[in-house]
């Protein structure tokens, strides 16, 4: 749980950090040029670590499920809601990540092996309905362009989530989100050089509260988050652990109130006591594993070794 929160708390910054990036710089660069930053410094990573070797290389499915990874939390989450952050508020974003807990406990029971009890599902949903009637007294429940925009955001970046967590499992957190990020690389790369080519004269305006902007979600919500978050998943199991996400509005508030001077009053405190107390209760529910049907490997393809205490 102590894992997950890291991650929450540097993914909280994300929206305000954003806002600030895309106020001066195009949003698709953003999206896509901070998971090129990230993807470089995870190829120095995982050489590091020796994970090029074959033994310590993904094998056969596992390469498919990297590849949704890298579709929800590299390129689909960012880029929906950088576009988002060109038309409203960091608070106004907070209803993505106030239905994200929702979203990536449906994934990891649908396509994972995780059962959330009844209890379980009653407090995620009460969280979920605590943060959405936030959100529309703070004005966010019209939809507009930028609304779906979030929408998608969210849906990508729990599919993200859930697959990325179960894989942690197999892989270790560190090595998900590298080679999460790895895959994605040759496919982004001249994307980024293309539209960097584009706006030239509006990179080498940008001020530096921008490149600060830009330098965040590069490094720390594209990468230093995830080596937290996904070690917490595989961990504690992607349905209790992802409840910690119904925080991430009012650290996203929070941020956005000392970055961007957007306001913050009783009301949201009070709603984040709120959440705070079902997050504690959803905590206690329980949630099983269902039996897996034992599938014995080939036997000419060698194990893949476990994650080591090295990810985290």
């Amino acid at each position: 749980m102590l894992l997950g929160f890291t991650g929450v708390a540097v993914f909280s910054q994300t929206l305000p950090f954003t806002r600030m990036a895309v106020a001066e710089l195009d949003a698709t660069f953003v999206a896509l040029g901070r998971a090129v930053v990230a993807a470089l410094l995870a190829l120095v990573l995982l050489w590091q670590r020796g994970a090029f070797a074959r033994a310590r290389r993904p094998r056969g499915g596992q390469w498919w499920r990297l590849g949704v990874t890298s579709l929800g939390v590299v390129v689909g989450f960012p880029l929906f809601s950088s576009l988002a952050m060109r038309e409203v508020p960091a608070g106004h974003g907070a209803i993505i990540t106030g239905l994200l807990p929702l979203a990536t406990a449906v994934f990891a029971a649908w396509f994972g092996r995780e059962r959330p009890s009844p209890a379980f599902w009653l407090s995620a949903a009460a969280g979920s309905a605590l943060v959405v009637a936030f959100a529309l007294w703070q004005g966010a429940g019209g939809l507009q362009h930028a609304d779906w925009l979030l929408f998608a955001a969210m849906v990508l970046g729990a599919l993200g989530y859930a697959e990325g967590g179960k894989l942690s499992r197999e892989l270790g957190g560190l090595e998900t989100i590298s080679w999460a990020l790895a895959v994605a690389l040759p496919l982004l790369l001249p994307v980024v050089a293309w539209l960097g080519l584009g706006h030239a004269g509006q990179i080498a305006a940008a001020s530096p509260r921008a490149w600060i902007g830009m330098g965040y979600v590069s490094v720390f919500s594209m990468f230093v988050g995830f080596l937290f978050w996904y070690a917490g998943l595989a961990k504690g199991g992607v349905a209790r652990v992802g409840q910690i996400q119904l925080l991430q509005p009012f650290l996203t508030l929070a941020g956005g109130a000392l970055l961007l001077a957007e306001p913050l009053d009783a009301v949201t405190l009070a709603f984040a006591v709120a959440v705070i107390g079902v997050v504690a209760l959803g905590r206690r529910t329980a949630v099983r594993s269902a039996p897996a049907s034992p599938v014995p490997a080939p036997a000419a393809e060698e194990p893949h070794p476990a994650p080591t205490g090295r990810s985290l």
